[in-house]
């Protein structure tokens, strides 16, 4: 698959301390196995030009004290608290100056967040994802960037998740409804 830097942007999404290290309120070993294949696609997709996009997932301590109905710390208790190492990108995915990073309250990256403005004063148009988990915040904000017309790319290889059988359920889901898939071998941004 060959990709157009200019209108490309890889979105990692939330490689964080909470879901990558053993340490983490919501280690996930399948997450961690993805840090070195997201490392080198990120270099590629730099060195050519494309731009660089990082979720991080943090939430308030008081965020869901007031809920109806959607209550994350309910489902997965307390995790990547506010201003806590949890919540921080893991130290193998360094920001660049021209990176940018997006902070989300939910699982969609796009859900009251300026990531659908930023892409598209950018003329971004393909989106590459990858990060985890495969499927809840990954498979969330793919399906929200299909809705608004970008083009999600699922990086098979580069998706972490808590079961094998929960990233195999969200990548033919994505597949078949609104996304592509690719092994980032497959994957060229050509210049």
């Amino acid at each position: 698959m060959d990709l157009e830097p200019e209108s490309t942007a890889v979105v990692v999404v939330d490689m964080q301390n909470g879901f990558c290290h053993p340490d983490g309120s919501l280690y996930a070993p399948g997450s961690e196995t993805v840090i070195e294949p997201i490392t080198e696609l990120v270099s590629r997709a730099r060195t050519a030009g494309a731009r660089i996009v990082y979720t991080r997932d943090v939430h308030p301590p008081e965020q869901f004290a007031d809920a109806h109905y959607y209550d994350e710390f309910e489902q997965w208790g307390e995790h990547v608290l506010e201003g806590s190492w949890d919540a921080e990108l893991v130290d193998e995915l360094a920001v660049e100056a021209d990176d940018h990073v997006v902070e989300k309250h939910t699982y969609d990256a796009f859900y009251q967040t300026e990531l659908e403005g930023w892409l598209d004063a950018r003329g971004i148009d393909d989106l590459v994802l990858c990060g985890t988990l495969a499927n809840v915040c990954v498979l969330h904000t793919g399906g929200s960037a299909g809705l608004r017309d970008f083009r999600p790319i699922m990086v098979e290889d580069c998706i972490g998740a808590i079961e094998a059988d929960h990233r195999e359920y969200a990548l033919e889901h994505a597949e078949w409804l609104f996304g592509e898939l690719v092994e980032s071998d497959d994957l060229e941004f050509d210049r």
